[in-house]
């Protein structure tokens, strides 16, 4: 039985103290997400239609994506103490590359003869942008999203070692457990929510690829 499977025997022994870990960690990755994705779309947009800053703005996103994740939090955290904000600030900078990425492709990547065509119907900037680039666009931008969320899902398990909780905190703790049972429990979690959002990512692509 799973109850008695010792890497997940912690898990079922002690549900009640992981499933706030579980939802603080979703609430720490969901709302960074969020947050770069909020910036991303109009600033992907922007820089799709001003290639001279694309490659710029790229460059500096993509220094900050290089940045290791514990450096970037301890840099954070004299200007905003430790907790949840230097986690969202950091994990939101470390999703803005990849958003901002194929927001910029995808709007790039739309077939300019349908763009004239729409225009010769006698479209409207504002219907070009919402009826023909935004539905052609969107896979890709999907795609960006599912990347992000994956990553952020990750990273954030690096967040409790600056007090932001999650699984991070069940994997710090794990280590001292002599048995591992509370160790791979966490590790377990962090993986199935990892699988469970690429599923439900994979899902939403298929629906917006027969949707087009």
């Amino acid at each position: 039985m799973f109850y008695d499977f010792p890497p997940t025997q912690y898990l079922f022994e002690h549900f009640d103290l992981v499933w706030p870990r579980i939802v603080e960690h979703l609430t720490i990755s969901g709302l960074s997400v969020a947050i770069a994705l909020l910036i991303s779309l109009p600033v992907g947009l922007l820089l799709s239609r001003i290639g001279s800053l694309a490659t710029p703005a790229l460059v500096v996103l993509s220094l900050v994506y290089t940045i290791p994740s514990m450096a970037f939090f301890a840099f954070l955290v004299p200007f905003t103490g430790i907790g949840t904000r230097p986690a969202v600030i950091a994990l939101s900078a470390y999703a803005l590359f990849v958003l901002v990425r194929n927001t910029v492709v995808a709007f790039k990547g739309v077939d300019p003869t349908i763009i004239e065509a729409a225009r010769g119907m006698g479209m409207s900037p504002g219907q070009l942008l919402w009826r023909i680039e935004v539905p052609l666009a969107m896979p890709v931008i999907v795609a960006g999203v599912r990347i992000a969320t994956l990553a952020t899902i990750g990273l954030t398990a690096i967040a409790a070692w600056i007090g932001a909780g999650g699984l991070g905190q069940e994997l710090r703790d794990g280590m001292n457990d002599p048995t591992g049972s509370r160790l791979y429990s966490a590790v377990i979690c962090v993986a199935a929510m990892a699988i469970g959002a690429d599923v439900i990512f994979r899902f939403v692509m298929r629906r917006v690829e027969v949707g087009r």
